[in-house]
């Protein structure tokens, strides 16, 4: 199994309520691709940081093999929201894949 494990810092120019209403568009259209791409196991985002936090938005996914990640990453339901909701609203992004 693969972990694909995101942070997301959101753009400073948005404003707090600009930032909620991405924050939930990019929770709904990620978990939305569940049970939409082969060897996507589960996607989980938290958009409840603690105050702590220097990261606005969390993708947590599992994948059955290395391909399903590299599959998922070109799916066009994927893209589509990336490109839609995650992208034009993100500055920074930090990724971590590993094996479990």
């Amino acid at each position: 199994m693969v972990k694909h494990v995101i942070l997301w810092q959101l753009k400073e120019e948005l404003s707090a309520e600009q930032k909620t209403i991405v924050k939930q568009q990019i929770k709904e259209g990620l978990e939305g691709l569940a049970g939409q791409i082969d060897g996507l196991i589960e996607i989980k985002v938290n958009i409840n940081g603690l105050e702590t936090s220097n990261a606005d938005v969390m993708l947590d996914s599992s994948f059955t093999d290395f391909s399903a990640l590299k599959g998922y990453a070109v799916h066009p339901k994927h893209v589509a929201v990336a490109n839609g909701a995650v992208r034009p609203n993100t500055k920074l992004r930090v990724c971590m894949d590993y094996e479990v």
